[in-house]
């Protein structure tokens, strides 16, 4: 049996083909002009949605990328300003002790301490460093306003104790600079650990010269004191006045107990005590504070002047330590420093990796679709003159 084809039909299957051949080079039109196999999501559904995908990978790496810009900005910033710091104690320590010295008059500690006070200003100022956008480095999250400001003779702390961590790299958030309040106010004193003074009260000329824990397992983390009887003995007592041992002195003894021992020298007086105990916190311009109120004291006595060097030999250690923590401080910031160099390059290779995969997806292979559009063309071509030759097909052009 066989079938006929109406003129009808054979003009709609002609008109068809031509139309369909039309759609094609469209398509490989717009594909050469934007470079993208995928013109739409039609063309390669599952295409699409990796590509999608990848898409989101690159922009959560570029945000890790911003986060690590921003953050590695202010820890460099942070490491200078403690860097800075550093060198300023450096040269407290040096006037110390040189103002230690007994042949200084005190028209040269005072000299002395007016270069400490433009030191303690300096520091100040460090302390409320900016980051350059507005935001201050050591405020914590209330970064909007100076952190520290002066209120009389002391310096107070606005911001807060939060430390921002950013995450700069998938499951990997490193700190951002450190509160003020950590850096420059929780310093310990003495020499970290315990930390030792002669009572203000003393009237003889005993002098504290050194003093540290011995045996950190006997040492019950208790606080004791140093208490003359008379010129040339003592007795160790609790912080309840409970005498737990007694003993003889001589000048540059070292008088040791439970763990923690003291080197003396000089006359105490009956009554004068030392105490060794847990090191406590101290901000650092209360030190500087202290240290300047040691060398603006007049000395007119040899009272005065054991005072005085008593008071400048605490300093000097409060000084070293606070040193110490800065470096400590430094070297935090540096592993953070290292963690962002590490992170930028493991971010850098997964983006290469992730563009190379969406392009093997996404960018059109120009020399094969050039090459289909120059069929594509000829086949439409070719449709078009089908067509036209189906149009001429008619009886009456035979009659």
């Amino acid at each position: 049996m066989s079938q006929r084809i109406s003129t009808a039909g054979q003009h709609q299957l002609s008109l068809n083909l031509m139309l369909a051949k039309q759609r094609e080079l469209a398509s490989s039109y717009q594909q050469i002009s934007t470079g993208s196999k995928m013109v739409s999501g039609a063309d390669d559904p599952l295409g699409a949605g990796q590509s999608l995908q990848m898409d989101r990978t690159l922009a959560r790496l570029d945000q890790y990328g911003d986060n690590a810009t921003g953050l590695e900005s202010r820890l460099n910033q942070q490491e200078s300003v403690l860097a800075q710091a550093g060198d300023l104690l450096t040269r407290v320590r040096t006037l110390s002790v040189q103002a230690n010295n007994a042949s200084l008059t005190d028209q040269d500690r005072q000299s002395i301490s007016s270069e400490v006070s433009s030191i303690y200003d300096q520091l100040l100022a460090l302390a409320n460093s900016d980051d350059g956008t507005g935001r201050y480095l050591f405020g914590g999250t209330l970064d909007a306003n100076a952190p520290f400001t002066l209120h009389g003779d002391d310096v107070r702390y606005s911001g807060d104790q939060t430390q921002r961590r950013l995450e700069i790299a998938p499951g990997l958030q490193v700190a951002d600079t450190f509160p003020g309040s950590e850096l420059f106010q929780r310093i310990r004193t003495g020499d970290g650990i315990a930390s030792a003074s002669a009572n203000s009260a003393n009237t003889g000329t005993g002098l504290l010269l050194d003093y540290g824990v011995t045996d950190s397992d006997s040492w019950d983390q208790r606080s004791y004191s140093i208490v003359f009887t008379a010129a040339d003995s003592y007795e160790i007592r609790d912080t309840d006045g409970t005498v737990l041992e007694t003993g003889d002195y001589v000048r540059g003894d070292t008088l040791a107990y439970g763990g923690i021992q003291m080197q003396l020298d000089g006359e105490p007086a009956v009554g004068d005590q030392f105490s060794i105990g847990p090191a406590e916190t101290r901000d650092i311009f209360a030190t500087l504070k202290t240290l300047m109120g040691a060398l603006d004291s007049d000395v007119t006595t040899p009272q005065q002047l054991a005072e005085q060097q008593n008071a400048l030999q605490a300093s000097l250690r409060d000084v070293s330590t606070a040193q110490q923590h800065f470096i400590d401080a430094r070297a935090a910031g540096g592993a953070g420093q290292s963690a962002i160099e590490n992170a930028n390059a493991l971010n850098e290779s997964r983006s290469i990796a992730t563009k190379t995969n969406l392009s093997s997806i996404r960018d059109l292979d120009y020399a094969e679709a050039l090459s289909r559009y120059s069929l594509e063309n000829t086949a439409l071509e070719a449709a078009q003159r089908v067509f036209s030759q189906i149009q001429q097909m008619s009886l009456f052009k035979l009659l």
